[in-house]
């Protein structure tokens, strides 16, 4: 048999040879391996008999533990050394000052919303609230809205089970609270709303207020008035035209689209759609369970992402929701 003093010395220097794991599982190989050097005497041992036996495999089995020892050292340093590496490279300067944390702050939307909310509350608007997944009736047929109207169809509504679907808009709050309420009705609902759409100036679900006002002698003067109102003190200023189109929706007669338009800026001359409005139809009035012959009133909706673009300047409706901390933190007071 191989001097195994000098097999033991040639192991612990083919370890410390080794610079890394796979380096050190070769130099392994030499030694320990099926055709290592060790395993190659352990074979010679069935030739042995006797005491000579004995005493080869307890020399054999005290080299192959004092090698395993060195294998074991090696491995446990070239840890360390990865460690001490890994270390290194992502040293911190503790002397460094702090980041400190960061301030939080309100979402842009839901600032624009409570200006919204305050804005309306200063001229005698209530702020109504209501569930997000709706009946048809408060949906659509409440507010005078066809059976085969477009708006009804999947492509447009999300519906769920029991024949319930995601508001579309928030007028059934309206519908809601006038029904729970006595005239003069004054009110707004603020509150999210969904429709299937999405693209860089529509979300599928978005944010919108509705207001409405019923009492006795109530004109479309009023609704100019209220809204002109409206948009000079979102916008905290007061050269801001605003316009009415002729337009149709179910649940007003007449209706028109309101326009603004900026005087300087970016958007200077351009008239820029902002809500829909109108005369409350007479069938809705009735469905509120007041008489349309004593009661009339006006309502209208705006998308509170189409306004908070407008005031915050920002270009992408898809911003306010990515949840990018940058964006963000330039709403922060």
């Amino acid at each position: 048999m191989q001097d195994l003093d000098k097999m033991i010395t040639d192991a612990g220097a083919a370890f410390q040879a080794a610079g890394d794991a796979a380096s050190l599982a070769n130099a392994k190989a030499q030694f320990l391996g099926k055709d290592g050097l060790l395993t190659a005497q352990l074979k010679l041992l069935g030739k042995l008999q006797g005491e000579e036996k004995s005493i080869a495999g307890k020399r054999l089995n005290e080299a192959k533990q004092a090698i395993e020892r060195q294998l074991k050292a090696r491995e446990q340093a070239l840890e360390h050394e990865v460690l001490a590496a890994r270390l290194a490279s992502e040293a911190l300067d503790v002397t460094l000052p702090g980041r400190g944390l960061g301030k939080g702050g309100l979402h842009p939307i839901t600032l624009a919303t409570e200006r919204i909310e305050a804005i309306f509350a200063s001229i005698g608007f209530d702020v109504a609230d209501g569930p997000e997944i709706e009946e048809d009736f408060y949906n659509f047929t409440a507010l005078n809205t066809p059976e085969n109207h477009p708006a009804r169809s999947m492509h447009d509504t999300f519906y769920v089970e029991g024949g319930h679907l995601l508001r579309t808009h928030t007028s059934p709050m309206q519908i809601r609270y006038a029904r729970m309420n006595k005239p003069p009705i004054r009110v707004i609902a603020p509150g999210r709303t969904y429709r299937v759409d999405s693209d860089a100036t529509h979300s599928p679900m978005f944010h919108q207020f509705e207001g409405l006002w019923i009492d006795r002698n109530i004109s479309l003067t009023d609704l100019k008035n209220v809204y002109q109102d409206f948009i000079n003190q979102f916008f905290e200023r007061t050269d801001i035209e605003v316009r009415f189109r002729p337009s149709y929706f179910p649940f007003t007669e007449p209706s028109a689209e309101i326009d603004m338009r900026f005087p300087d800026g970016p958007l200077a001359g351009r008239w820029l759609e902002v809500s829909g409005s109108g005369q409350v139809h007479p069938n809705v009035v009735r469905n509120i369970g007041l008489d349309p012959e004593e009661y009339i009133g006006f309502a209208f909706g705006s998308g509170i992402e189409r306004l908070a673009m407008l005031r915050y300047g920002v270009g992408d409706l898809r911003l306010f929701f990515d949840n990018d901390l940058r964006f963000l933190a330039q709403f922060n007071p």
